[in-house]
């Protein structure tokens, strides 16, 4: 689109796998105010709701038109490689101390990722639990005065994932991923810290052939990708993702009607030029409030990037929901920002708790190099960055 915007290029089996070799670990002292107890309540310093603009092109706050940058983390695990639900009920310190440090280094918005089988127990039974603590999560980021991601339907470490979800057949596994979300909704529907709900981390579908694995490719013990059903069955590929999109909007907006949704996509049209969006089809993206994409900036391949980001330009505000110079240089990367302006409205790069100094403190290595550069980096703020400062304070 215009004004703002992001890009860069997909990833492969061996980007995810040198993402998860390379980072996580945790910073230090977050506010007391974070820590948050359970029946806290939002207070004067919660950040105002995220709508679109009426002309449906930017991101602004709630009864306003001052414009709205997303500028983050994804903050999917920690420094062992452990998802946030391993250790968010007897580590909640560290939690508080990586959210106030996300807040330190400049950020505004923090993508999470849900697991479902810590969450639904049953085909028709909810962790009440589990909701009480992203109940708790979203507490803290209204103290800590950050905006979240909540991505939903994760099945990231397959061991965690229960015989009887992976046995339910399409139209099942539907019913408990929409029961996920409508649960989520109930929860967050009043919190002024949820930016948005992300149905699921790069869903995928199946080609002619029928598959028997939900989840595709196995990237270093984790499994970002997942498929949304193992048979087209006759339908087109348009048909199944629209009839999955619409179920479960459809149980997110019955409990809340005014959170933005979207979906993380895989930008297939930088592995295949020529290739055109799915999710943010005009057949399927209907219900869609913004595009969400993930790219990985390649050395010498800045154009191509921009070429394939702007096949996601579809009148609706684009965030790149993943970025990092993982196989590229800092200054190429911020080539790909400053250029990626003109389409792209917001960035997320990523954090796993780890500061620049305790990188530092660990001596020379390739991998903390890497993210003692990233973390300068995002804190310094390239020029676009100082204007998501001007544009988000103006009054």
């Amino acid at each position: 689109m215009r004004k703002g915007r992001l890009t860069t290029i997909p990833y492969s089996a061996v980007l995810k796998v040198l993402l998860l070799v390379v980072f996580g670990i945790a910073l230090g002292g977050a506010p007391a105010a974070g820590d948050v107890p359970e029946g806290g309540s939002s207070t004067a310093t919660s950040p105002p709701p995220i709508r679109l603009s009426d002309d449906g092109a930017d991101f602004v706050f709630q009864n306003s038109t001052r414009r709205f940058i997303p500028w983050g983390f994804n903050y999917d695990h920690d420094r062992d490689g452990r998802l946030i639900e391993d250790y968010w009920v007897d580590e909640w310190p560290t939690v508080v101390e990586d959210f106030g440090e996300m807040k330190a280094l400049g950020a505004n918005v923090v993508r999470v990722h849900l697991q479902t089988a810590k969450f639904v127990v049953g085909p028709r039974k909810i962790n009440d639990a589990a909701f009480a603590r992203l109940r708790r999560l979203a507490r803290l980021a209204e103290e800590t005065g950050l905006y979240l991601n909540i991505t939903g339907l994760g099945c990231y470490h397959k061991q965690d994932v229960p015989a009887w979800y992976d046995a339910l057949d399409e139209a099942r596994r539907w019913e408990v991923q929409a029961l996920f979300w409508s649960a989520v909704a109930k929860t967050c529907a009043e919190s002024r810290a949820v930016f948005c709900y992300d149905l699921m981390n790069e869903p995928i579908l199946p080609g002619k052939k029928k598959e028997t694995e939900w989840l595709a490719g196995d990237f270093n013990g984790k499994h970002f990708v997942q498929r949304i059903s193992l048979d087209l069955g006759g339908r087109t590929r348009q048909e199944v993702a629209k009839a999955w999109v619409e179920a479960m909007v459809a149980a997110i907006r019955r409990h809340d009607k005014d959170h933005l949704i979207t979906v993380g996509v895989i930008p297939w049209a930088y592995t295949f030029p020529g290739a055109k969006p799915l999710f943010y089809s005009t057949e399927v993206g209907e219900r869609l409030d913004f595009v969400s994409v993930h790219f990985y900036p390649e050395r010498g391949r800045i154009d191509e990037a921009l070429a394939a980001l702007a096949v996601y330009d579809v009148g609706k505000p684009l965030v790149i929901e993943e970025i990092f110079p993982l196989k590229c240089g800092i200054d190429e990367f911020d080539v790909f920002i400053q250029r990626s302006r003109d389409v792209a409205d917001g960035w997320i790069g990523f954090y796993w708790g780890k500061t620049r100094a305790e990188y530092l403190e660990e001596g020379p290595d390739i991998r903390g190099a890497m993210m003692v550069r990233w973390l300068e980096y995002f804190k310094s703020r390239p020029v676009e960055a100082d204007r998501i400062d001007e544009e988000n304070t103006r009054k």
